[in-house]
């Protein structure tokens, strides 16, 4: 039987609840619409979660049951509770739990306590954008053309202030000239995060099948691997077992 992946999309959702226009694009939320295309994906069990529910949306019995978190937030970064970023921080590190920030999530505690950023960049208008896939050999990739074009997205752009990525898998390229690394991953501990740029709340990036695809590829690669044995956030002991122990 297969095992299906346990997804959580957190989403603030406020600007639907607030914004006229926002919520004419997604009027159930961002989350919503997200769950709505990954539902088909038979090896997947999708739930929403909001900023304004019982405990952040991610009490224990949910968090500790999720194998990718996918996160989108903007406009109350600061409203996420810090022992709730440590708990999803752990979980990421131990290799129970993917991480996918999209859009500006770049901002989020979460992103930055995991990755170690401040998560500044730079932006502007509204305007088009070419995502060019320039590794496209990546799982993440898969199904991808070489480029793809979005009628509008919020311009974000270099310099981004982010460690160095693992893996560099999509950049942005906007009509006013400005670039973006718009797709990457990082390693942290035994955690994988996928960051994903496009996704702005006034602009229907969710809707381009391309972008469907990316994130549901994304949750495929961002899965815990199967260890077979318990990691744990801390300094080992010291060992102190000779060789011949060790082969016993």
């Amino acid at each position: 039987m297969m095992k299906k992946i346990n997804v959580t999309i957190w989403h603030e959702f406020r600007h639907e609840k607030r914004n006229e226009a926002v919520r004419a694009i997604y009027p159930e939320g961002i989350h919503a619409y997200i769950k709505s295309f990954l539902d088909a994906n038979e090896d997947m069990n999708v739930r929403i979660v909001a900023l304004d529910d019982p405990d952040q949306g991610l009490p224990d019995e949910v968090l500790n049951t999720t194998d990718v978190l996918m996160w989108w937030g903007h406009m109350a970064h600061k409203e996420v509770d810090d022992a709730l970023v440590e708990r999803i921080r752990q979980r990421v590190y131990t290799g129970k739990m993917g991480f996918i920030p999209m859009h500006s999530a770049h901002k989020s505690k979460p992103f930055g306590a995991i990755v170690g950023t401040n998560g500044n960049l730079s932006w502007g208008r509204d305007q088009k954008e070419i995502i060019w896939n320039i590794l496209p050999a990546h799982e993440i990739a898969a199904g991808i053309p070489d480029h793809f074009l979005l009628d509008e997205e919020e311009l974000y752009s270099e310099p981004f202030y982010i460690p160095q990525p693992d893996e560099l898998i999509f950049c942005g390229w906007y009509e006013d000239g400005h670039v973006m690394r718009s797709g990457m991953t990082f390693y942290r501990g035994a955690g994988k995060i996928f960051y994903f740029q496009p996704g702005h709340e006034s602009c229907k990036a969710y809707y381009h099948p391309c972008v469907q695809r990316i994130l549901t590829n994304a949750i495929r690669w961002a899965k815990p691997n199967d260890f077979g044995f318990e990691i744990e956030d801390k300094c080992p002991h010291i060992v102190t077992k000779t060789v011949d122990e060790f082969n016993q």
